[in-house]
């Protein structure tokens, strides 16, 4: 499954790796990723495609997860599938 997941939040540094692990925990592949320090240095904006396995976690186990590593980063992290991320922005 398909899932788009943003990051946004005060810079600091570990956030990239604690997605990242999250994710490989979880049995997530990262299939592309962009980020982007905002504002002279105070925002970092992430954005990842990610294909999850539910095989190994669902879809909301792994959304309790980022929560979680949110909640610990002081980060606001929000996952949604691809899906129902299009048909948002569809006209």
């Amino acid at each position: 499954m398909k899932c788009v997941i943003s990051v946004l939040g005060k810079d600091r540094s570990g956030v990239v790796a604690a997605i990242a692990t999250v994710l490989a925990d979880c049995g997530a592949n990262i299939d592309d990723i962009s980020q982007t320090i905002l504002g002279e240095g105070r925002m970092f904006s992430m954005t990842m495609m990610v294909t999850l396995d539910p095989a190994v976690a669902d879809f909301n186990t792994v959304q309790e997860r980022l929560t979680a590593a949110g909640e610990e980063l002081g980060m606001q992290v929000i996952i949604q599938r691809e899906d129902v991320f299009q048909m948002m922005y569809k006209i």
